[in-house]
């Protein structure tokens, strides 16, 4: 399985903190946006990545993540300017994906829990058909939103409904077998002109062969759209990094420790840091010694 990164658009609601970068590129506390769904697709084993950005933010994300073969991934680049919706990115992303199934996660959102990646490794499993979530919101007209029947069953998908028919948002992770590309392609766009990702899951559901997973209260998802969300996420992994003294969504150490890098590579890492409390948390929580 292939992986795909959406990190393009213009995040106005994040103004004037976006006039100058990418939304995926501002902090989360200690890291940039972009490493947590990073670091979800890597602790997935999946690491051959596309990241789908802008012209202007591109020089900016190569920068910051190269090709990605410090941490024992691929990370390749393509160019998205227009906000023409998500499921562009199949289209967008054809090459790439070849006749792999593909996971697309949003540059912008943050999971974190216990037992998140026994829920997420149902979508990783995929075989045939698509495998989305199902999240419990407050506000769900601000997303996706699933409808079950009494039995579990899902009986509808809509886009950010006025009126929604259930509690239950989709979050930001999709997984879908390689027949997404040629429905990407004969999509229509919507009334707000786009190519939306759910008339995607519309046509899996009517098929048959779409299946939804609950993920549990234990799990946290933050969507860092707004200047609240992006100010909570960043309140949440603060406090527990220092609750734990554990990193959340760090490459280095989710890198080591599935195997992609070794113990000299991680080393080389570590040396080539700034003296800052990320190089030390990650020496501690991998114990290996590294010098200046």
């Amino acid at each position: 399985m292939k992986a795909i990164i959406l990190a393009g658009g213009k995040a106005t609601r994040l103004r004037p903190i976006t006039l100058g970068t990418s939304k995926q590129l501002l902090p989360i506390y200690d890291k940039p946006v972009i490493y947590y769904p990073l670091s979800i697709l890597m602790l997935l084993d999946i690491r051959d990545i596309l990241i789908i950005t802008t012209s202007e933010d591109a020089p900016n994300f190569q920068r910051l993540l190269g090709d990605g073969s410090d941490w024992g991934i691929k990370i390749t680049y393509t160019i998205q300017d227009a906000p023409n919706g998500l499921a562009e990115s199949f289209i967008i992303g054809k090459d790439f994906i070849g006749s792999d199934s593909v996971c697309l996660i949003l540059g912008d959102n943050v999971f974190f829990g216990h037992g998140l990646l026994d829920d997420l490794s149902k979508g990783k499993g995929l075989v045939s058909g698509a495998h989305i979530f199902a999240y419990e919101v407050k506000n769900p007209s601000a997303y996706g939103v699933v409808e079950f029947d009494k039995s579990g069953k899902v009986i509808s998908i809509e886009e950010k409904p006025r009126y929604p028919r259930s509690k239950y948002a989709i979050p930001g992770i999709y997984f879908f077998d390689n027949d997404v590309i040629r429905y990407a392609e004969n999509l229509q766009p919507s009334p707000r002109g786009e190519l939306e990702i759910t008339d995607l899951h519309k046509i899996y559901l009517d098929k048959g062969d779409l299946t939804v997973s609950k993920i549990g209260r234990g799990i946290a998802w933050l969507d860092v759209g707004t200047h609240e969300s992006l100010l909570q996420a960043g309140n949440f992994v603060a406090m527990i990094e220092e609750r734990q003294g554990t990193l959340i969504a760090c490459p280095e150490e989710i890198a080591y420790n599935q195997g992609f890098i070794n113990r000299d590579q991680l080393e080389v890492l570590i040396s080539k840091m700034a003296d800052n409390d990320y190089k030390y948390a990650i020496i501690r929580n991998t114990q290996v010694d590294s010098e200046e």
